[in-house]
């Protein structure tokens, strides 16, 4: 496979967004090879001198103080690797663990890390062969870096730890040597250079954005096809009313669910005649729910295509002044806010999803159909305790909503008095992107069980789309059936992009 090119300061959101969900090989653009041998070559320099240089001739944190020889550089970075592998937990996702490895690659690639370039091509050689490093997915506070996780990817480099490899997990240097490649000895501030970064909070991060995102634009088909089963008014929908708002999601969701309405016989039926005035905010006020969560998450997604393209290691090689300076660039704390932004978007998306859902159930609100969407209540439940399910996790995805970047507490003997939490800020929108699905496949299983009960009305051509790639999985609920897969499939449909696949209405870009 040819590797796509990266220009490190430059890389989009859609080229992410590619090595996320395809797993591509990339490339430094070799552009940016002189800056990363320049800084290099005055690394190795400093290393030589007499002036106390941080992580390149002396100890690292607390231990800054501590003159480190010439002669042993090179041991001061391997130590630094094995003593900070200490993560612990489930092993990143392969996906996960190679945006991160790609992240590291675009953070050398600004030329100020000061490592050397055969480093870069071991980077790029290990993606391309599909040596994925294990890494424990916890153990960083997101300040000085994401100490553990990064070690843990190093460690392979340099022949140590773990890595898969064709499915097999195999020591650090046997997975490198089955696939034609040496571990390489660090030189001087290398191992440094490695471990000070957001690569791992911000790899997680722009998983739940991507994630996040195609709920969001699920979330608006599904919520269309809820409005139809419920018969519910497509008036809140008209261009105006968003247009004098202003707010960029709100208008496109509003406009994205219009199309998503156009042409149902549903709609047409209680167009006139209709005796109820407005409907319930979970109908109503879709747009600007969903549509400012969209806009939460953009806002987010500008924060962190910024830190996938920064060089966040310390210390940092300058050019103005030309200088080894130490900084605070591996304080994750935009990711941290990012994360926190996400996780907003996620449950707020989420807790309109389930009104929809509640609505739908309940014969008192759902405009005539029947009780928890079975045709013989009574002796079935239906969809009752799929709705109870939604609320379970609705209620999870609140409290993990709550920030985490408030969260500090000091570590390295006081040295790093304060941390960002931004690692498992990020980690925890994984988990949360899953409930969300989950609550939108039930309430998907929901609105077409609503919209069949409207037969012979039919919805629209979109959404009859829809239901049928529905039904191609899941059955129409008549008598009560064991239901868990079900909820699974639904699930899998949604987060898979089956369901937006199947609609074939343009949806609003991330971008």
């Amino acid at each position: 496979m040819t590797p796509i090119p990266l220009t490190p300061g430059q890389v989009s959101l859609e080229q992410l967004a590619q090595i996320y969900w395809s797993e591509v090989t990339v490339a430094l653009d070799d552009t940016c090879r002189p800056k990363v041998e320049i800084a290099a070559a005055r690394i190795a320099r400093a290393a030589e001198g007499s002036d106390p240089v941080y992580g390149v001739n002396t100890g690292f944190g607390k231990l800054a103080s501590h003159k480190i020889a010439a002669k042993d550089t090179s041991a001061l970075q391997r130590n630094l690797i094995l003593s900070h592998c200490c993560g612990v937990g489930p092993a990143v996702p392969r996906p996960l663990a190679r945006l991160m490895m790609s992240l590291k690659l675009l953070s050398f690639g600004r030329g100020a890390s000061g490592v050397r370039w055969e480093l870069v091509e071991l980077l790029q050689q290990m993606l391309a062969r599909g040596v994925t490093p294990i890494i424990p997915a916890q153990g960083s506070v997101g300040a000085s870096g994401d100490l553990a996780p990064l070690a843990h990817m190093t460690a392979v480099v340099i022949g140590e730890g773990e890595a898969e490899v064709a499915g097999d997990i195999l020591p650090g240097a046997q997975a490198l040597k089955s696939v034609g490649l040496e571990p390489i000895q660090l030189g001087p501030k290398e191992g440094l250079a490695f471990i000070n970064g957001t690569q791992f909070s911000t790899a997680y991060a722009l998983a739940g954005l991507f994630e996040g995102w195609r709920a969001a634009q699920n979330a608006l088909v599904i919520a269309a096809a809820s409005t139809d089963a419920v018969m519910g008014s497509t008036a809140p929908l008209q261009p105006q009313i968003h247009s004098l708002r202003g707010h960029r999601g709100q208008i496109e969701a509003a406009a994205a669910m219009r199309a998503t309405l156009e042409g149902s016989e549903i709609r047409e039926s209680h167009r006139d005649g209709d005796t109820r005035v407005q409907d319930p905010y979970c109908i109503r006020c879709q747009p600007q729910v969903t549509g400012a969560a969209m806009d939460v998450i953009r806002q987010a997604a500008a924060t962190l295509v910024i830190e996938a393209n920064a060089a966040t290691d310390n210390p940092l090689v300058l050019t103005e002044p030309d200088a080894i300076v130490s900084g605070g660039n591996f304080h994750a704390e935009p990711v941290g806010f990012a994360a926190d932004m996400i996780a907003l978007a996620l449950s707020e998306i989420g807790a309109i999803a389930q009104r929809r859902i509640a609505l739908m159930v309940d014969p008192a609100l759902s405009f005539d159909l029947p009780p928890f969407l079975t045709p013989e209540p009574g002796l079935n439940s239906g969809l009752m305790i799929a709705e109870v399910t939604t609320a379970a996790l609705m209620s999870e995805n609140k409290h993990l909503a709550n920030p985490c970047v408030t969260d500090s507490t000091p570590t390295s003997a006081n040295q790093e008095d304060h941390v960002s939490m931004a690692a498992h800020g990020a980690r925890r929108l994984t988990r949360m992107v899953g409930n969300l699905n989950y609550i939108l496949g039930i309430e998907l299983l929901c609105a077409a069980q609503g919209i069949e009960c409207r037969a012979p009305l039919t919805t629209s051509p979109a959404l009859r789309h829809v239901v049928a790639r529905l039904r191609t999985k899941v059955p129409s609920l008549t008598d009560d059936r064991y239901l868990a897969p079900e909820l699974e499939i639904a699930k899998n449909l949604v987060a898979g992009g089956a369901i937006l696949n199947a609609v074939a209405i343009p949806m609003p870009e991330l971008s």
